[in-house]
């Protein structure tokens, strides 16, 4: 009698992260267990962001240092752990950004920066990481799955 296969679904061994999540990271008066389940899933799979994620971390890590949510050393402390994570840039977001990103982000209601995330996962066929409502609902209205941390 042959054996009954089962179907395996595939680990998934990335996904995209938007900047809402890995922020959250960052300040200590933020907390989401969705956030904080994702960076634990590092361990185990690889992030990949648009080209615009290292801006928008840089420039949210500023404007809280200025609101006094968190300091200049801690920015610093908080880049380096950024840096060490398995976290790698698309090069293909910039050549996107005048067609399928500003196409997105007008069907959506997206900003411009919001509809950089979804373009990407869209385009890889990856899972997107975000805490942000308006993007989750974009990107179910286009079959873009949420990430499921492990």
């Amino acid at each position: 009698m042959a054996k009954k296969r089962t179907a395996r679904q595939p680990k998934t061994k990335l996904f995209v992260l938007d900047a809402s999540v890995t922020l959250v990271w960052a300040f200590e008066d933020e907390t989401d267990d969705y956030a904080e389940a994702v960076a634990d899933s590092l361990a185990e799979v690889h992030a990949v962001t648009p080209g615009l994620w290292h801006l928008e971390v840089a420039n949210s890590l500023l404007v809280g240092e200025r609101r006094k949510r968190t300091t200049e050393a801690k920015v610093a402390q908080f880049l380096g752990l950024l840096q060490t994570l398995p976290i790698s840039v698309d090069e293909e977001t910039s050549l996107r950004a005048w067609q399928d990103t500003l196409r997105l982000a007008r069907a959506h209601s997206l900003s411009v920066y919001d509809a950089t995330y979804l373009e990407l996962a869209l385009r890889r066929g990856l899972p997107l990481a975000t805490i942000d409502d308006r993007l989750k609902s974009a990107a179910a209205a286009v079959g873009v799955v949420e990430f499921t941390p492990r």
